[in-house]
């Protein structure tokens, strides 16, 4: 399942993820709270829904689900360690594995890192600046796992 991203649902959604109460949304949108209370609640089904099917889809066993927020903390079956799915406003639905990455011979270093950086920033979370994306997303995902 594709979240909609472009929906207003996911908007009011993205809204109340970086701390903006229900009514205050309510108003700044001229509509009513319950419509916004509405909205909120056929989005969480949707994020629910999209996060465990990526879990399904990865053979990910499900510990917590924290739709507010949009995260999924399990473990991977055929992997055996720790997993983490999550939504990012810029990223998309995204699964991260913990690992001991070689991330200085890694093609995908820079976008690791970019990658990281936004989602924190849309959480609100402070990570130390480093040039090793493993310590970044240990950092990173530490924090998210207490917000859940």
């Amino acid at each position: 399942m594709l979240l909609p991203m472009d929906e207003k649902q996911f908007a009011f959604w993205k809204m109340r993820r970086s701390g903006t109460p229900n009514i205050t949304i309510a108003n700044l949108l001229g509509i009513s709270r319950q419509a916004v209370s509405k909205a909120l609640l056929v989005m969480d089904g949707k994020i629910e829904s999209a996060l465990r099917e990526m879990a399904q889809a990865n053979q990910i066993a499900i510990e917590k689900i924290n739709t507010e927020r949009g995260i999924l903390i399990g473990r991977s079956i055929p992997f055996q360690t720790a997993a983490i799915i999550f939504v990012s406003e810029k990223h998309g639905m995204q699964v991260w594995y913990e690992h001991d990455g070689d991330c200085g011979t890694c093609q995908r270093f820079t976008e690791c890192i970019e990658l990281l950086w936004d989602y924190a920033t849309e959480l609100g979370i402070r990570i130390e600046k480093t040039a090793d994306p493993t310590k970044m997303a240990e950092e990173l995902f530490t924090k998210v796992k207490a917000m859940v």
